[in-house]
């Protein structure tokens, strides 16, 4: 008679493997900046690797030079950075269940619904952990490089081994309401026609080289409440079936999308202004929501199913990204 344990354990890895693709996307629509990546196309699966090594869009080189007839051309040696290295990040979710819990749902149906809820548990769980991840500034043990770090309030930091500090093409872009990047007295920022724009305009400007500007603006619920209050009589509402209605809500600046993610864990106060160009979230292709087989604790009459991710949020170019803080 096959035994509850193994009915259990065969539902679940059955569920996950069989619906992994709904799931992945069911998690990515929890996060807006998760949900934007996935729709350009920038969730990247790698095979393999030491660390994440993600080529720079720039570097530095020292030996441009402006020059006419016979001068002497600069051909000293220039210490160019040509990739930021990420390393590699793991997170597991367990779906977990006592043997008593098993053997009292052994029927049929009861063991079905013993599964759904446990694997329903187990997304949930990940989705609200990793949000708050991708927003957070990395600083706790294996926590993934996050939104907060990447694009920092005090534009430095180490991010893909590069200190920003020493190599300043590596500093993120920031407005601050207290002192203004074009200069003069501190703007509060609120819903009064006129005052978000004036911290956007030259946010947007310094990170926009020709055609090349932010597609991807995200906001706290109240930096995203006074854009959108702001803009009455000429709101542009976008969304990915072409109602206003489906997704995350959203308006535009320019060229970007404008989207609140406030629930997902993004500081308060704060608007992110991205150029998803080159930003990426990269997975490893054997840790991708996958489960694991079965264990069962020496010292316990139960059942874990790991669920494994790996991989980082990674950028090429951090001098395109900027953040708007108060």
């Amino acid at each position: 008679m096959t035994s509850p344990n193994s009915v259990f354990t065969e539902l679940s890895v059955t569920t996950f493997k069989k619906h992994r693709k709904e799931i992945i996307d069911n998690i990515s629509n929890r996060n807006a900046l998760l949900a934007a990546l996935n729709k350009r196309g920038n969730v990247r699966v790698e095979d393999g690797g030491y660390s994440i090594v993600e080529p720079l869009e720039y570097a530095e080189n020292g030996t441009y030079q402006r020059y006419s007839g016979y001068d002497t051309l600069n051909i000293s040696a220039s210490e160019v950075i040509s990739a930021a290295e990420f390393q590699w990040r793991n997170v597991a979710v367990n779906v977990v269940a006592s043997g008593t819990e098993m053997r009292t749902n052994s029927g049929d149906t009861k063991l079905i619904n013993l599964v759904k809820s446990r694997v329903k548990n187990a997304i949930h769980t990940f989705k609200n952990n990793f949000s708050s991840d991708l927003y957070s500034d990395g600083s706790l043990a294996n926590q993934i490089t996050g939104l907060q770090a990447m694009v920092a309030d005090n534009q430095v930091g180490t991010i893909g081994n590069i200190n920003a500090t020493n190599f300043t093409f590596w500093k993120n872009k920031l407005q601050s309401a207290a002192a203004p990047i074009q200069g003069g007295g501190a703007i509060t920022p609120s819903a009064v026609a006129g005052v978000m724009d004036s911290l956007m305009l030259p946010l947007y400007l310094q990170l926009s080289k020709g055609g090349d500007t932010p597609d991807l603006i995200i906001a706290d619920d109240n930096y995203y409440t006074f854009y959108e209050n702001s803009q009455v009589g000429y709101r542009r509402y976008t969304s990915d079936d072409g109602t206003a209605n489906s997704g995350f809500t959203k308006l535009r600046y320019k060229n970007a999308e404008v989207l609140a993610d406030g629930g997902s864990g993004i500081t308060s106060n704060h608007m992110y202004m991205l150029n998803t160009s080159y930003l990426h979230l990269v997975v490893h292709r054997d840790a991708n929501m996958t489960p694991m087989e079965e264990m069962k604790p020496y010292n316990q009459d139960a059942i874990v199913i790991p669920i494994l991710w790996m991989g980082n949020l990674t950028c090429s170019n951090r001098s395109m990204q900027g953040v708007m803080k108060a």
